[in-house]
């Protein structure tokens, strides 16, 4: 089993460091850690050490013996997932599976088919539910570079970031005009990759046009249709071991 992450907002330097707060209360209370068992202290954003615990004192309070910080880099290809807005909480089930998976960016699209819509104190609590739910699933798969979950964009800006990626897809399923196969597509090595998840009602004509005119014409996993909120991490799964990232 592979050490615990913990999160912290800024590594230290020197070889002690005194995890508290919510963290120390985890690792304390919940996770009881005991002197000599191994740790991993990350900000999120790609820095880590690995370290030991020392002692546990009180019920938030870990005194952890910290290695040299080390950086990860940013994975490439770099691959963003532009997630429609489910019903419920299958939004949070989306952003967690894809973070497990390995995805390095989501971004909230309000698609014109959501049922879900994202507006005033209701958005911004959804999306800071989104953000949790990537910097907790990025804890529990180990990562030290957890997804930025972005703000959430209209179908402009979506085509605006379709135009600047190195490979730009949508998931679509239609009978009438079937995409071409994900699994099939030549995709980089490197650079950016950027895929379209539909709402449950699947993506408008108009979007589609958009997109298409961004250079990001439609794809398809496979024979069945997915939901929502499972497709982006079903396709993430199969980009990240056709593109090696898996290797």
């Amino acid at each position: 089993m592979t050490a615990p992450v913990f999160v912290v907002e800024q590594l230290p330097g020197g070889t002690e460091f005194v995890l508290e707060g919510p963290e120390g209360r985890h690792a304390v209370s919940v996770k009881r850690l005991n002197p000599g068992e191994d740790v991993v202290l990350t900000d999120g954003r790609g820095r880590w050490a690995e370290g030991v615990v020392r002692a546990a004192e009180g019920k938030d309070r870990l005194v952890v013996g910290l290695g040299p910080v080390r950086e990860e880099a940013a994975p490439a290809p770099y691959v963003t997932v532009v997630q429609a807005l489910p019903k419920g909480d299958r939004g949070e089930l989306a952003v967690e599976t894809m973070t497990e998976t390995g995805v390095d960016a989501i971004v909230p699209w309000q698609a014109s088919r959501c049922i879900t819509q994202w507006k005033g104190d209701r958005g911004l609590k959804s999306l800071a539910k989104w953000r949790a739910t990537a910097r907790e699933a990025g804890k529990q798969s180990r990562r030290v570079r957890f997804p930025e979950v972005a703000d959430a964009m209209t179908t402009k800006q979506v085509a605006a970031l379709l135009a600047g990626a190195d490979f730009a897809g949508v998931l679509h399923e239609d009978r009438e005009v079937p995409g071409a196969p994900l699994a099939t597509a030549e995709l980089p090595t490197r650079g950016s990759i950027v895929l379209v998840v539909g709402p449950e009602g699947g993506v408008a004509p108009q979007e589609l046009a958009a997109f298409a005119d961004a250079g990001a014409p439609a794809y398809r996993l496979g024979p069945s249709v997915l939901r929502t909120s499972t497709a982006g991490t079903a396709a993430a799964a199969l980009l990240m071991g056709r593109t090696g990232r898996w290797a």
